[in-house]
């Protein structure tokens, strides 16, 4: 009897359904009668197109499949071309630029307040943010606090967090919130695509300077549930962005040049190419400078780098990012992929497998163990460069800049390294790994605990070797560094103080010999320490 009355319900409900339809066409028919017939025409047709897919949406103004969508491949050439500087436009209304820098004064203090030891270019602070006297025409030169580093040295810091130049320095757990930009790139634009400030070093030392170059980072479909005419926005099939500043780096090349030969030799490693931001916060376009274009690694250096794009991709930073015993935390391996699952397992094995006991008992076992979880391969490489070219802000020194990513093609976790500005400076070699690693502590076990074994220690030396040979030749790397300086200098030296991280034009110009000398250095260096 119940279902009988709800049979007899929905057919009542139906037969309501359709005659409220047939008189809503009617009534349509009417109104569209008393209107001109071109907008009565277009009027129906809007209707007959929305009843058939309620879903789809107008696209904005200039969509292409090539140029917006995801259905196509990252176009490589366009977004990172290598023998040109590109140029981007970023429209910020003055209400979300006023809601930024909001944010960024909770977070951080007072835009220029002078509280951090570093500014643009490494500028020394004073208290109430003035600089000190300078000759004409010199910006301050880097001074920081080089002088007085933390207690154990840089390198001896749990979690890494001495920074040559600025001290301890207390990093931020909380990115900078995100707002809607227009971007317009050779005459095309693309609309309510997500812009905030990110970085950590070159964050703090921009903001507390009071410099506009700040580097950003984009993801242009960040909006798309506030906005559905954007949805699966893409830039030239790339999802996210990222501009570096490059932050402390005179020649501006270490950034783009070190990506490349990590990418060379092997190391999943970003693309980069240099770009011209220009920014209109309300008051029209201002130049912000020379900054490089980053691949995000969540992004298309994972679907184009590896077999399988499924994996668990992590950013690791803090003192679990150490890897030392008993130092894991899920907060230190945090997730840029599958967030949702709650499984750690493969850092959880690979620590479980690093410090067995079968690495001193039965070593072939324990290499076994480690090579069936873990890249060993890629990361022997990646140490091989990093030590060669020197980089002391990553790991073996600071416990950040790296990510890992398990394929689920083969099961292992594969090192990732990030942001590379403070290579191939031979100021820092005192901060940097020797070639030895003799001083690098089980604080730094994915480092120490190789390098102790005779199998991985040959086979790092093997790669030392290779290194020089072939990725990080003299003669080739002069010209590299040539080329990019001569394509890059017009853009940086119409930099403007109110925008700039170099100190003074001498700088710049200086910065090509101290490249050429450095690598010139460590080969030198290299082909010493093998012949011992």
């Amino acid at each position: 009897m119940f279902r009988k009355k709800l049979i007899k319900i929905a057919w009542v409900g139906a037969s309501l359904l359709v005659l409220l339809a047939m008189t809503g066409c009617s009534l349509i028919r009417s109104a569209s009668a008393t209107l001109d017939p071109a907008v009565a025409e277009t009027t129906a047709a809007d209707i007959t197109e929305a009843d058939a897919d309620p879903d789809e949406v107008t696209r904005p103004e200039g969509w292409t499949t090539a140029s917006h969508s995801d259905d196509v491949d990252p176009d490589y050439a366009t977004v990172f071309p290598q023998d040109q500087v590109n140029r981007i436009e970023i429209a910020i209304s003055a209400e979300n630029w006023a809601s930024m820098n909001a944010d960024m004064t909770e977070m951080m203090g007072e835009f220029g307040s002078g509280d951090m030891a570093m500014g643009p270019g490494g500028r020394p602070q004073m208290g109430d943010g003035e600089l000190p006297e300078q000759p004409e025409g010199e910006r301050p030169p880097f001074r920081g606090n080089q002088d007085n580093p933390p207690e154990g040295g840089f390198r001896g810091q749990p979690g890494g967090q001495g920074l040559p130049g600025a001290g301890n320095l207390d990093f931020t757990e909380e990115n900078p919130i995100w707002v809607t930009a227009t971007i317009t790139f050779e005459g095309q634009t693309w609309e309510h695509v997500g812009i905030r400030f990110k970085g950590n070093s070159s964050l703090r030392s921009a903001w507390s300077s009071g410099s506009l170059k700040i580097p950003f980072k984009l993801d242009f479909d960040q909006f798309e549930d506030d906005y559905p005419e954007i949805d699966d926005q893409r830039f030239f099939g790339f999802k996210q962005l990222s501009l570096a500043s490059n932050f402390n780096d005179a020649s501006f090349l270490r950034e783009k040049v070190t990506a490349d030969i990590f990418r060379d030799f092997g190391v999943p490693s970003a693309h980069t190419a240099f770009y011209e931001v220009y920014v209109d916060t309300g008051d029209g376009l201002a130049y912000f400078g020379l900054y490089t274009m980053v691949e995000m690694v969540e992004d298309t250096v994972i679907s184009e780098q590896f077999d399988d794009e499924g994996g668990n991709l992590y950013k690791p930073e803090g003192n679990g990012a150490t890897f030392a015993e008993g130092s894991f935390s899920e907060a230190s391996f945090d997730k840029e992929t599958n967030q949702d699952e709650d499984d750690y397992s493969d850092i959880q094995g690979l620590l479980e497998v690093l410090h067995s006991d079968l690495r001193l008992s039965d070593p072939q076992a324990w290499r076994s163990k480690l090579e069936a979880l873990f890249d060993v391969d890629t990361f022997l490489r990646w140490l091989a460069v990093n030590t060669v070219v020197q980089n002391w802000d990553t790991y073996g020194v600071m416990s950040h800049n790296y990510f890992l990513y398990t394929d689920p093609a083969d099961g292992l976790i594969t090192w990732i390294p990030w942001d590379n500005n403070h290579a191939l400076n031979g100021a820092s070699r005192s901060a940097s790994l020797s070639l030895d690693l003799t001083e690098v502590t089980d604080r730094w076990p994915l480092i120490r605990y190789l390098a102790d074994d005779p199998v991985y220690k040959a086979q790092y030396e093997a790669y030392l070797a290779e290194v020089i040979e072939t990725v990080f030749v003299p003669e080739e790397m002069a010209e590299t560094y040539q080329f990019y300086h001569d394509l890059v200098a017009d853009s940086v030296l119409k930099e403007t103080d109110a925008a700039t991280t170099l100190r003074s034009e001498a700088a710049f110009a200086a910065s090509l010999a101290e490249l050429i000398d450095h690598t010139l250095e460590r080969v030198k260096a290299v082909r010493a320490y093998l012949a011992e």
